[in-house]
């Protein structure tokens, strides 16, 4: 899911204080919601200092594309002191948070194997999330996650490795293992990847190997539940099943995954063999949570204020994958870009209120929509009411991530190469990389 349709701004303001006190708010990560709080900080005053443990902000709705061979990792990525440059008071730390010492009010960094402190009057904790295997961490070699570029490009490199030992692969049974794609979990990040895989078989290899045909590849989707894409309506889940079904995506229903192995995928009774497996069943909070010392969701949410600060704890705000708040209808606010968004606006209005003396105001959330795209001509969108299907909601899709991605370089990039993919059926980013095994 994506930040949709655009991105969600506060108007700043300037504080009136005294101008000689400078609070040090601190935020920890670089992502949707630790980006817009640094940007909504702007005018605030206070000294920021960004800590993320990568030197760039992530596009991750585009993430799969990369694993794909769609995009390289340049096109969705952008390097975060490039962003924020333009702030004066914001300072950006490339480190590990290995803890954060809530008495002392500092954060615990791993600073090139030598751990210091970095104190702070107020604290953004945005470390988002990580791949969870519900007590299965063995799988996680056999099954890699997508949630970094590294984690793209170990993917990407499993697809394209699999075409490639099948197709000098005499054994029919080892090849036929070789060319089966299986994805685990039907929420829109599963529905995108498997979609992807299987256009790459079907139309951008299917002339270039001379011993296999690439279309005789299988891709299968597992989803534990009863449905697809859960999030959405009915209806849009049903055409999401039907838009993988006609690219030849074998989708099942009501099995969870009992074991995962190097080369298959247990099923109850049932094995499949296949040699590229991709998880994206479900996430767990960043483990920083739990060093605040207060109540956690089965997830390693935080349990938040309704102004987005932690119990007890009124000068730490947590937010995105990180915290457990509800809607105003009691439903859980989706890990999604658009709720870290506004929730790291939110919080940096929060901290303008506390540093004038006044009370931080709870966080509503505006929900802008949901979209997914399942491959060419095909996607759902729901925006607040209005359903679309087909190519009208790929179109919307397409502009809508071009428009939100950071830097104009990387907007004029995607669209050309979204483009020229829509003309060629091609994908420019074909490379194999890594050490061989």
């Amino acid at each position: 899911m994506i930040p949709f349709p655009f991105r969600f701004r506060r108007k700043r303001r300037q504080v009136r204080t005294n101008p000689g006190a400078r609070a040090r708010v601190v935020i920890i990560g670089g992502g949707f919601g630790g980006l817009q709080a640094a940007k909504a900080l702007a005018d605030a005053p206070v000294q920021v200092t960004l800590v993320d443990r990568r030197n760039h902000h992530l596009f991750q709705p585009l993430l799969y594309q990369v694993a794909t061979a769609a995009l390289s990792p340049a096109d969705i990525a952008q390097p975060i002191r490039s962003v924020l440059r333009g702030q004066p008071n914001v300072d950006v730390v490339l480190a590990d948070v290995d803890a954060i010492d809530v008495a002392a009010k500092e954060i615990v960094l791993d600073d090139n194997q030598q751990a210091r402190r970095l104190p702070y009057d107020y604290l953004i904790l945005a470390a988002g999330a990580n791949h969870a295997y519900f007590g299965h961490d063995e799988w996680a070699p056999n099954a890699p996650g997508l949630k970094t570029l590294e984690d793209a490009l170990d993917i990407r490199r499993r697809i394209l490795l699999s075409f490639e030992e099948a197709d000098r692969e005499p054994d029919p049974t080892r090849r036929k293992a070789l060319m089966t794609f299986v994805v685990v979990g039907g929420g829109p990040t599963g529905v995108e990847m498997a979609g992807a895989i299987a256009e790459i078989a079907r139309f951008s290899l299917a002339r270039d190997f001379r011993h296999i045909d690439t279309r005789d590849a299988r891709v299968v989707l597992i989803e534990a539940s009863t449905e697809l894409l859960a999030a959405f309506p009915d209806r849009l889940s049903q055409r999401s099943l039907q838009d993988l079904q006609r690219l030849g995506v074998d989708v099942r229903f009501g099995k969870p995954v009992t074991a995962i192995a190097p080369n298959a995928v247990t099923l109850g009774d049932e094995v499949i063999p296949a040699n590229t497996i991709v998880w994206a069943a479900g996430v767990q909070a960043s483990p920083l949570g739990r060093s605040l010392g207060v109540e956690l969701d089965r997830a390693g949410r935080v349990l938040v204020n309704p102004d987005l600060t932690v119990p007890g704890h009124p000068e730490i705000f947590v937010i995105g994958d990180m915290a457990s708040l509800k809607d105003a209808r009691g439903r859980p606010l989706p890990g999604v870009a658009q709720v870290a968004m506004q929730q790291g606006a939110w919080a940096a209005a929060n901290i303008q209120r506390a540093i004038e003396g006044k009370p931080g105001r709870p966080f509503r959330y505006r929900d802008l929509g949901n979209m997914a795209t399942i491959g060419r001509n095909s996607a759902v969108a729901d925006i607040r009411g209005l359903r679309l299907t087909g190519f009208v909601a790929w179109l919307a899709w397409a502009v809508v991530h071009i428009l939100n991605l950071i830097g104009f370089r990387n907007r004029v990039l995607v669209g050309l190469q979204w483009l020229w993919s829509y003309l060629t059926f091609q994908r420019g980013a074909r490379l194999i990389t890594g050490a061989a095994e």
